[in-house]
């Protein structure tokens, strides 16, 4: 391997990391791929109404549809 690769590599490695949402957001920025944004977030969505539809909260879940 040649030393600029390696360097890049170590330069890479010590910067901060991002967080989940940063990193997601970059590469939709990155990659022009908005369209993927609202797709996750339905998913999201629809997950966080199946993870509450069995607890307490289920009762007032229902009231909305």
């Amino acid at each position: 391997m040649s030393e600029p690769q390696v360097n890049e590599f170590e330069k890479a490695a010590q910067q901060e990391q991002g967080s989940l949402v940063s990193e997601f957001l970059s590469f939709l920025a990155h990659n022009k791929k908005w369209w993927l944004l609202p797709i996750v977030l339905v998913m999201l969505l629809l997950g966080a109404l199946i993870l509450l539809s069995g607890t307490a909260a289920a009762p007032f879940i229902y009231t909305l549809f």
